[in-house]
């Protein structure tokens, strides 16, 4: 693993890139949309400086294949995504991509034509808990069974987040107590806040400090599609279920929007504002007996 620094040419000057990258003579591992709105300059640039480099054997002196393998593809600009087509496409006698996304509908068509699909399923409980079980082997932690449970659980099939809540509880208290609670990561209770005041108060001033909150979180590498998806399941168990179908089209309109557009926090908040809307109206219905 190495934080390697990038000087990557725009059309109107030079910018310093920094990605993190795990490589090995044949491979490397990088996720380019940790570039943010230079994604498309690293893809054209970076990518394609390594997908030159091809790795020669040293007993044949052939040379072999260097594979490239690129984290949260969906994440890219479609700008990005274009510009990664045509990479494959003129290294592809060299160079073979491994593409990793957690959403295939947010990777344009003409990239998915030139892959093979795989689908990989989130692991189910039993196989986090024994990835939690062998973490804290390894760490000399004793785990109470039932609370390793309960961290798979809570996990929703997310190892990375197991693995937080295993961290979490040891600095929290250790030995484990097997009743300890398992708290949700704090971004997630930035999202329960916002929910909660534009449940509490449909206004301008509610929305305003919704904005804030959205800011906070994006500034601090929250995914917009995460912030959305959690701001949705957090809302809807709390709806009737008069409103609920209009929030989960709301939700789905503004999630287009966003993949399209540039500014996430602008569709986020707009989703909040049509929300308010709704929900004063229907407030306003019921206290009429309407």
């Amino acid at each position: 693993m190495e934080t390697t620094p990038w000087k990557v040419k725009t059309p109107s000057r030079t910018v310093d890139v920094e990605l993190t990258l795990a490589s090995s003579n044949h491979h490397v591992e990088l996720s380019p949309a940790d570039a943010g709105t230079h994604d498309r300059y690293v893809v054209q640039e970076v990518i394609k400086e390594m997908a030159r480099a091809r790795p020669v054997d040293a007993a044949t002196g052939a040379r072999g294949f260097k594979v490239l393998v690129l984290h949260e593809v969906d994440r890219l600009s479609r700008d990005a995504q274009a510009a990664l087509r045509r990479t494959m496409e003129k290294y592809s006698a060299g160079c073979r991509l491994i593409l990793a996304a957690n959403s295939l509908s947010r990777v344009i068509e003409p990239l998915r034509s030139r892959c093979l699909c795989v689908r990989v399923p989130a692991p189910t409980d039993d196989a986090l808990v024994g990835v939690i079980d062998a973490v804290a082997r390894k760490e000399g932690l004793t785990l109470p069974p039932a609370l390793a449970q309960r961290m798979a659980a809570a996990a929703n099939g997310n190892a990375r987040r197991a693995l937080l809540s295993l961290e979490t509880a040891r600095v929290a208290a250790y030995p484990f107590n097997e009743a300890a609670a398992i708290d949700p990561p704090d971004w997630e209770l930035y999202v329960r806040e916002i929910v909660a005041d534009v449940l509490r108060e449909q206004s301008p001033r509610t929305l305003y400090a919704a904005r804030g909150k959205i800011y906070e979180l994006l500034v601090n590498c929250l995914p917009p599609d995460l912030i959305l998806r959690t701001l949705v399941t957090t809302l809807l168990p709390k709806l009737d279920e008069e409103l609920k179908p209009g929030v989960a089209r709301a939700a789905a309109v503004y999630d287009a929007r966003m993949a399209d557009g540039a500014k996430p926090v602008f569709h986020i908040e707009a989703f909040l504002a049509r929300f308010m809307v709704e929900y004063k109206a229907w407030s306003v219905r019921v206290e009429r007996g309407g």
